[in-house]
């Protein structure tokens, strides 16, 4: 049965009917109360629960038109979890600030944005609607917000049109001549420089950090500044201005789980792994112990996954496989709310494919053919083709590589947010191709295939991107050695080491192309190197037994 978010999270539209017909003081006592947008996957009545001011969240501050002093600070609480992603706790703040104050335009504008966060286009242009039919009570600088949103929300219904992009932009700038002192206005700029319209300072390059510094010069050290300037660094591949900025959101954001979890980003692609595991697991007590108190279903916080995932992989390239094991399986347990997440989930058969399981790694493949979602489905059909190459089966593997062909002609080529395009999956599909090539005697062709996957998965913007590639590249590189083609293998060691160095199966790779060199000094080399980076990792690894046997000598 295809696993689906209304079989998982999803609750009845009865359910919604009765929030709106029965929920309390509809009308009267909570002013608010009815307002609530077309149903997304998590629930209404979760989204408008009541919500006490919290601390330590961030410092983002924007003046808007009311007479409560409380809704300003309930409008500026929302502000600072929609900057964090934190959709549930944002809209739970602006849904507050209306109760003190139903007319306050800007947290309607507020929730639209979080329903965009939360994939819902109805809802977010339902909300923008409702901050528009109070826009003649507002100011002249809110009623600019509500333009610049609207040329937004236009031009994220038709990501093709560059016109409505460049719309959308031009309303920023035009906002920005008349209010150079607004940081709201410089962060939105920044956000407006990724690849479409729908860009929230998660996919900034370095046409985006401009603004986001220009944010710094006004408030030094505005905590939203730092978050977005955090990704820009990522994707652009300066981890030492990644890391620096990092540390300044986890200290200025220290409630915020994913303060903790961006600056464990960076400290692993330094070679802090432990210094990474540490925030990673801060992050996961307190996301915990926020979904104890508020009585809340980790599947529906999109983060609580992603965070899992790469406490895993962190693990992993300790060497520690069994905690990696279990990390990663209760991360799959949660339901997948989006594409971005449903793809993800093949950290599972990856891993399982990386751990010479493969009978495992297939049943975990087939298992993502069976969702909603065309990204999940692609990569799950080209990864049970990659285990039944490793068990023996290559006509089984090239019927699930024409799956995978088929599925990903239906994955879009432009996406939202972070959702997958097309680009993103294909190498896992080309992958497959490349080694059923390989496999059957074409080495030429194999070969200029798989350096193309290579190339394409170290390319992949993203932190799971980021891990995935590296342990992906070492089942590449077994796979090629398999295949008798030590000069793929080398190639890939190579880009291995470029990835990461101090990860244990880069060194330990390039031991084994130096070894079929002939080259003992350099395999005595690299085997010192990923023995001390695995010098934690489980005893029985086998790894650390292909070590001995690539040195010759006793461990």
């Amino acid at each position: 049965m295809r696993m689906t978010r209304t079989s998982s999270i999803f609750l009845p539209t009865t359910f919604f009917v009765l929030v709106l017909a029965h929920g309390p003081a509809l009308g009267q006592d909570d002013p608010h109360a009815g307002c609530a947008a077309a149903p997304s996957y998590v629930p209404a009545e979760l989204l408008e629960r009541p919500v006490t001011l919290r601390n330590r969240i961030g410092n983002s501050h924007e003046a808007v038109t009311t007479a409560s002093v409380q809704a300003q600070a309930f409008y500026d609480q929302g502000l600072n979890y929609l900057q964090s992603y934190v959709w549930i706790e944002a809209s739970r703040s602006f849904h507050q600030a209306l109760r003190l104050d139903p007319n306050l335009a800007m947290a309607y504008l507020g929730l639209s944005y979080v329903h965009s966060g939360l994939d819902n286009a109805v809802g977010a242009r339902q909300f923008f609607q409702k901050a528009t039919a109070l826009a003649t009570g507002v100011s002249e600088r809110e009623r600019r917000r509500m333009a610049i949103r609207e040329k937004q929300l236009a031009a994220i219904d038709d990501i093709r049109d560059t016109a409505r992009f460049l719309a959308y932009k031009k309303a920023i700038d035009d906002a920005l001549a008349r209010d150079l002192e607004d940081p709201q206005l410089w962060l939105l700029r920044g956000n407006a420089e990724e690849a479409n319209a729908s860009g929230r300072g998660q996919r900034g390059t370095a046409a985006s950090i401009a603004f986001y510094q220009a944010v710094l010069r006004l408030i030094p050290d505005h905590a939203t500044a730092h978050h977005y300037l955090v990704h820009s660094y990522e994707t652009i591949g300066r981890i030492d201005k990644a890391l620096e900025h990092g540390e300044a959101y986890a200290r200025l954001a220290p409630s915020i789980p994913h303060a903790a979890h961006m600056w464990g980003h960076d400290l692993r692609r330094v070679g802090r792994v432990d210094d990474a595991i540490a925030q990673f697991l801060k992050t996961d007590t307190l996301e915990r112990s926020y979904y104890a108190a508020e009585k809340i279903d980790p599947a529906l916080d999109w983060h609580h996954a992603h965070n899992r995932d790469l406490l895993a992989s962190c693990y992993e390239h300790k060497g520690q496989m069994k905690v990696a094991e279990k990390t990663l399986r209760e991360s799959a347990a949660l339901a997948a709310v989006s594409a971005y997440r449903a793809f993800n989930l093949r950290e599972l058969p990856s891993f399982l494919i990386h751990r010479a399981r493969y009978q495992e790694a297939l049943e975990a493949g087939r298992a993502l053919t069976d969702t909603d979602y065309p990204q999940s489905r692609c990569v799950g059909h080209a990864l049970a083709g990659q285990a039944l190459l490793w068990l023996g089966r290559p006509d089984q593997a090239r019927k699930e590589l024409e799956a995978a062909r088929r599925e990903l002609e239906t994955v879009p080529q432009l996406t939202l947010g972070l959702d997958p395009p097309r680009s993103m999956v294909e190498p896992w599909v080309e992958a497959l191709r490349g080694d059923l090539l390989l496999r059957a005697g074409q080495r030429d062709e194999g070969r200029a295939v798989l350096k193309d996957v290579v190339r394409a998965l170290r390319a992949a913007p993203g932190p799971d991107a980021w891990s995935q590639a590296l342990f992906r590249l070492e089942s590449m590189a077994r796979s090629a050695m398999e295949a008798g083609d030590w000069d793929l293998t080398e190639f890939i060691a190579a880009e291995m080491l470029d990835h990461d160095a101090a990860y244990g199966g880069s060194h330990s790779t390039l031991a084994l192309v130096l070894r079929h060199k002939g080259d003992n000094a350099g395999v005595a080399r690299e085997v010192e190197a990923a023995r001390r980076y695995w010098r934690e990792a489980e005893s029985d690894l086998p790894e650390l037994k292909q070590l001995t046997a690539a040195s010759g000598a006793k461990r």
